[in-house]
Formats: structure tokens, sequence, C-alpha cells
């Protein structure tokens, strides 16, 4: 077995969601469930099948992202592994919905951080093993920390 990292960047103002799924029927699932989500969203998914021609299946409804995520998920080329770009929506929205879809065994990451999936390599193929997301922690909020955070959170309009 061999170690392997792959870094991910997403571009400015876009998000990524990183997951594992089991069926080929995901792209046209996920697809379905982030536009019932957030009718205006702009996405591209890409899933990597592992049987078969193994091929990585992709759809979505913006072409920079959709060539980005097949780009990203032939990067992976993991098993069943699937990614999504998305602009004009946040994972937070979506997440839940893409929880829901049947064939979605599990979520990595939803994150605009700078992602590293740890792989692993073996005879038969890759599996992720986990994923770093963003940086470590630089330190623990104090007062005037916290009442950013509250204020941002007011300001883009989650929390009253």
């Amino acid at each position: 077995m061999e170690l392997k990292i792959v870094k991910i960047e997403p571009p400015e103002g876009v998000n990524m969601i990183i997951g594992q799924s089991h069926f080929i029927k995901t792209v046209e699932d996920i697809y379905e469930a982030l536009v019932n989500s957030v009718p205006t969203i702009k996405f591209g998914l890409a899933f990597c099948e592992s049987s078969g021609k193994c091929l990585v299946r992709h759809d979505g409804n913006d072409d920079e992202l959709r060539r980005l995520a097949s780009e990203t998920a032939f990067k992976l080329s993991s098993g069943h592994a699937f990614i999504i770009f998305m602009k004009d929506a946040y994972p937070i929205n979506v997440l839940n919905k893409i929880k829901e879809v049947p064939e979605v065994c599990s979520i990595y990451c939803a994150t605009a951080n700078p992602v590293e999936v740890i792989l692993a390599e073996t005879d038969q193929g890759r599996g992720i093993l986990g994923v770093v997301d963003g940086f470590k922690s630089k330190g623990i909020e104090e007062d005037e920390d916290i009442k950013w955070r509250k204020d941002f959170l007011r300001k883009i309009g989650y929390k009253l």
C-alpha cells in the first residue's frame, strides 16, 4: 500500500463537497438534490465509477465547474468518490439533501478551504482515508473574536 495526497484548492467564491457513494446513478441523483435545494445554484459534479468501465461520470449546469469537478475527480481516481464544486449557494444549503440521496454513504468535507485528500493506493485501486480541511488552529477565541463571529453570522443573515 502506498499513501498519496491530492491537493485541491477551490477557486475564489467556490465551495466543494467531497463524499463517498456506491452506485452509477449518483450523478443524476445528486444533480436533482442540488437544483431542488437551491434552483439558482451553479455547480459541477463528478463521480468515480469503480466497476465496469471505471470512468469519471460528470454533470452540472456550469461548464467551468463541471470541467473542474471532472479533472479533480480523475486526480482522485478513488472508488465511488464524488466531488461537487458550487457557487451561488453554500454547503449548508444543500448538505442535508445530499445526505438523503440513497446511494450517498458519507461526506468527507464541505468547505471553501484548500483541502488535502489522503489516499491509500493498493494493487486494486484507491480509497480515501480522510481529508485535511484548511489549516490547523492558531489559538482560542477571545471576547473580541466571539463578538466578530456573532456579528458576522448576523451580517450574512444566518442569525437574527
